[in-house]
């Protein structure tokens, strides 16, 4: 297929998966703050990229295209290209980068999006970025953070007036709403409640199911899965506890082992923007 002739549309976090832009990690470093114990401790990128590829080669297994985005060594959290954007409905939603470090990154995928001739928008003076959305139909939550300002929120409403947007507060400590909330199906949630506010937890009961992971788990990056459609769900082998509910649950979980990327602070959804999901 032609990148010139590529579709985009998603309404949800789990519908299958059919269109992803990736990055590899060919220049990782670690820069979170909140991966202090790893702050000494260099990043082998020659197994970065072995762990990489293999997820990649897992979601072409799983019928999923895969469009890599060229690496650029100005840009060391590259490989997680969910931050640079989202997309909901038939737009890509291109991030202004709260952290200097990452500040560029937007304006090297509008150029990518441009040659494509790919249908976006440009968040410009809005501090927003793809880990703190998640959409399920006509609901978008969005996390209030320190990459994610109220304000760029209320722009979006703006925007997106068919659409419910809730701010969503949690602890800040885990960067991104991804970090501690996921959605995996029209009726179930991954969620620590610890992480998050309780008024937000109580609306999201309500609504969910809650499978539940404590504030352990979010070390080790348990709600930053991906859903690939069909009840099926990529997941770090490390993540035992969550794995085997997901699994009670019926969930098909394919362990993937990509530790040497989440040591600069995202998993699996954080690694991944999707632009084409199905029905």
């Amino acid at each position: 297929m032609s990148l010139q002739s590529i579709d985009i549309s998603c309404s949800n976090e789990y519908a299958p998966l059919q269109k992803v832009i990736m990055c590899e990690p060919r220049y990782i470093a670690i820069n979170d703050p909140n991966h202090q114990e790893f702050k000494n401790v260099p990043v082998n990128i020659d197994l970065a990229l072995k762990q990489h590829r293999h997820f990649v080669r897992a979601l072409k297994n799983h019928g999923v295209e895969v469009i890599l985005l060229p690496p650029d060594k100005k840009y060391p959290d590259q490989v997680f290209t969910r931050d640079i954007g989202f997309t909901i409905g038939t737009t890509i939603y291109v991030a202004e980068m709260e952290t200097y470090l990452r500040q560029g990154e937007d304006k090297s995928l509008i150029q990518w999006l441009k040659q494509n001739k790919m249908h976006f928008h440009h968040l410009e003076n809005r501090k927003m970025e793809g880990g703190d959305i998640l959409i399920d139909g006509k609901t978008i939550y969005a996390g209030v953070s320190t990459r994610t300002t109220i304000q760029a929120i209320e722009h979006l409403k703006t925007m997106l007036p068919l659409y419910d947007v809730i701010p969503i507060s949690f602890n800040e400590t885990f960067l991104h709403l991804d970090c501690v909330f996921n959605i995996v199906s029209p009726d179930e949630v991954i969620i620590c409640p610890d992480a998050v506010n309780g008024v937000h937890v109580k609306r999201l009961a309500s609504r969910y199911h809650f499978i539940e992971v404590t504030k352990d788990e979010l070390l080790t990056h348990a709600p930053n899965i991906l859903s690939i459609g069909n009840k099926k769900i990529i997941s770090l082998p490390i993540n035992e506890g969550l794995n085997n509910k997901l699994r009670q649950r019926g969930y098909d979980v394919i362990e993937i082992d990509i530790t040497e990327i989440t040591k600069s602070g995202g998993a699996f959804r954080c690694c991944t923007l999707p632009i084409f999901r199905g029905d």
